[in-house]
């Protein structure tokens, strides 16, 4: 890999860490529980055998 795209990968990578001001750790694990929760729920009312 080039110098020059290792140093532009670095600067990306310490840009603000990556985590966006509106992203809420909680909220997110909480949809994405409730998301497997209701999907779970499907799956059992319509697998009648």
């Amino acid at each position: 890999m080039s110098p020059l795209a290792v140093s532009a990968l670095t600067t990306l990578a310490e840009d603000n860490g990556g985590h966006h001001p509106s992203l809420s750790p909680y909220l997110t694990g909480f949809g994405a529980l409730g998301a497997l929760l209701i999907l779970l729920w499907l799956v059992t009312r319509f697998n009648r055998d």
